[in-house]
């Protein structure tokens, strides 16, 4: 059995939501790097009775406690005094802590104060674990074949202690498995028609592998995890199981790692030496700013031309009036044309556009909210698709950036 972890966060900024708890996100995929699962989340104000709670419960179900928040030198930060209560200790001046903190202080030509003096002081049954960047100190409490470990709620300063100290010591006291995790990211399947597809291979997993289905935007991942004691046989045993399932769904899939579509559709254009341009209009931009997230893109990504307005689509793109006016906007007829145009305007090899009703208002029985037209053209086809999305305008425009990028997928020679 692989060690057990529970992240406590604590803090009413958080439950007020104020405050994204990147914290326990961030330490959940370390911790499982090196094989301990985390098997509980909590979140937990400033309420002495309440933080005690989720000490005891989370001490009666996991091996490892984990805790950020409540470090600082203010009275409303509860996690030192509550900790030192649940251990039945008392606080003493630990002297390599103060040392940390003077050292900080002394950095910025400021003398330590009393204050930040009292942080130093620690409970005496637990360990000091260094903070090189801050001045709350990490606290390492064991009890039995248990752990508890304090640490501060910023998150560089988490991220470090967890780094250099944490991390190393757990994998030490506690990993004798490890897990490895194998992703296949698929586009245009819905989740229960995936799973009837590839219900045969699932039920045949070996005994000590496991698949989850995570959809999100109309793409679903597949992730195959896989746990015993030696890493390089997993990962073989892994692929080898890729191998089997690849056949059933090739169409489907567009990525083997975490990497996001764009990054995948960036490299075949990248490979293949070609150049794109978008000329969107519901979408506002927004498949451009997914491809210039990935560096590199200025390889292979021309430009755009947001064409929100009819006048934007007709004097800049140059979309025939007349087709504008008796067919609309959101049509095959007026998308065909952006796509083609804003190939030949920006001089690159594939043109996609993008005309919809994101909503909420503008939609019609004819066309409801939701209704998006997608085209892509090349120097030999342009190819149209009619989608039906949501009522929901954010969704609609995210729904629609994704589906223009497997529609090149789907008819650049080569993506599939």
């Amino acid at each position: 059995m692989s060690a057990t972890a529970e992240i406590i966060t604590i803090g009413d900024e958080i439950l007020y939501g104020q405050t994204l708890d990147t914290n326990s996100h961030w330490m959940s995929s370390k911790l499982d790097e090196i094989g301990i699962k985390v098997r509980y989340k909590t979140t937990v104000g400033d309420v002495k009775e309440d933080i005690l709670n989720s000490f005891k419960a989370a001490e009666e179900r996991v091996d490892i406690v984990l805790i950020t928040g409540g470090l600082g030198p203010t009275k409303d930060d509860l996690t030192k005094p509550l900790l030192n209560e649940y251990f039945q200790s008392h606080l003493v001046l630990n002297e390599a802590a103060l040392e940390d903190i003077t050292a900080i202080f002394a950095k910025s030509g400021r003398p330590v104060t009393p204050i930040n003096r009292q942080q130093a002081e620690i409970p005496a049954v637990c360990e000091r674990v260094p903070n090189k960047l801050g001045t709350a100190p990490g606290m390492w409490f064991p009890k039995g074949d248990k752990v508890f470990i304090s640490m501060p709620g910023v998150p560089f300063e988490m991220r470090r202690m967890m780094t250099d100290t944490i991390l190393p010591r757990l994998q030490k006291q506690f990993v004798d498995q490890v897990i490895y995790h194998q992703m296949i990211r698929t586009i245009g399947v819905g989740e229960s028609a995936l799973a009837e597809i590839i219900s045969d291979w699932e039920d045949n997993l070996p005994t000590h592998m496991k698949l989850a289905y995570l959809p999100t935007l109309g793409m679903v991942k597949l992730r195959l995890t896989a746990i015993g004691t030696n890493y390089e046989a997993l990962k073989d045993n892994c692929k080898q199981q890729v191998t089997l399932v690849e056949p059933l769904i090739k169409q489907y899939i567009y990525g083997y790692d975490d990497r996001e579509l764009e990054y995948h559709m960036g490299q075949i254009l990248f490979k293949a030496g070609k150049t794109i341009a978008f000329a969107e209009s519901c979408t506002g931009g927004y498949l451009s700013h997914l491809m210039t997230t990935i560096p590199g893109s200025s390889a292979y990504y021309a430009g755009s031309v947001v064409s929100y307005s009819y006048d934007v689509k007709e004097n800049v793109l140059g979309v025939d009036h007349e087709t504008l006016e008796t067919k609309g906007a959101v049509s095959e007829e007026v998308v065909r044309q952006m796509a083609e145009s804003v190939r030949k305007k920006l001089n690159t090899d594939i043109g996609i556009s993008i005309s919809g009703i994101a909503g909420p208002d503008g939609g019609t029985e004819e066309k409801p909210v939701g209704t998006v037209w997608i085209a892509y053209s090349d120097k030999e086809k342009t190819v149209a698709k009619k989608f039906n999305f949501s009522k929901d305008r954010v969704l609609n425009i995210q729904y629609s950036a994704y589906m223009a990028l497997n529609m090149f997928r789907l008819n650049f020679a080569g993506a599939v």
